[in-house]
């Protein structure tokens, strides 16, 4: 397939679909469906929103989410306040299609308890730096004067995708390059990663249908979380001078995580 993009890009694809030793579908078809006491899509919406937290560095685990959320135990609200605004983006994203505006949508729902109302939803317009642990740059965002345009650039692209007919490869190496772009164009003032984790399962979940919310891929990046840095640092420090050549590792991930339950 000849595809058109603006920002995204297909020119791994082939590298990427030699480098998977299982047809995603298959791996699909492999996954168990864990039998619980609640709603199938309510259960794994928790999951992704805990870890995909969980990366962020909130201080939750699963069973107190999953007591809070399901048996009615009560917990301090500054416990579970941003877990729970995810678990609620988590579950927009379950009856609603992807698109630009609705990324925006979801972005004030996941917001809800980072930023103030103002900058809820709202493109940034001001430079943008990562830190580390060390407080040191480990990135440097796109600058203010192309954040809008690249991000729409990135939304056109989603929409264009999300028309076409893609097979299981295509569908996880996009979902994946999604992720990645949105982070390094970082947008906001607060929530990028958790957003782009969102958008990546919301365009499986448009490809593959809900039963895709079940694909452990915030649990894994978690479990393999100096990888999923590394991964996404080994592009480049600054968005001017990013290096796509180093990205087949990062979306190898995704793939990966459907192999390594647990």
């Amino acid at each position: 397939m000849n595809f058109k993009f603006k920002i995204l890009f297909d020119r791994y694809l082939a590298q990427y679909k030699n480098t998977i030793s299982d047809k995603p579908d298959v791996l699909l078809q492999r996954m168990e469906k864990k039998k619980n006491n609640v709603d199938y899509f309510h259960f794994y919406s928790s999951v992704s929103s805990v870890y995909s937290s969980k990366i962020e560095g909130e201080d939750i685990d699963f069973d107190s989410f999953f007591k809070h959320k399901f048996m009615n135990i009560k917990f301090k609200p500054d416990y579970t306040k941003k877990v729970d605004d995810l678990y609620s983006a988590y579950e927009f994203i379950l009856e609603n299609k992807l698109s630009g505006q609705n990324i925006i949508n979801v972005h004030k729902i996941i917001s809800n308890n980072l930023l103030p109302t103002d900058m809820q939803g709202f493109i940034r317009n001001n430079p943008m730096f990562v830190l580390n642990n060390n407080d040191e740059i480990e990135y440097v965002a796109a600058e203010p004067s192309i954040v809008k345009p690249e991000l729409e650039k990135l939304f056109t692209d989603i929409e264009y995708l999300t028309k076409l007919e893609l097979d299981s490869y295509e569908v996880l190496y996009f979902a994946s390059l999604i992720h990645l772009v949105f982070v390094k164009i970082h947008p906001f003032q607060d929530g990028n990663g958790r957003t782009a984790r969102l958008i990546e399962k919301w365009f499986l979940i448009e490809k593959l249908g809900k039963e895709a919310i079940n694909i452990p891929s915030e649990k894994n990046y978690y479990n393999n979380l100096n990888d999923y840095y590394n991964n996404i640092k080994k592009i480049g420090l600054e968005y001017e001078e990013l290096n796509y050549d180093k990205c087949i590792d990062f979306l190898l991930m995704l793939p990966n995580s459907m192999k390594e339950q647990k």
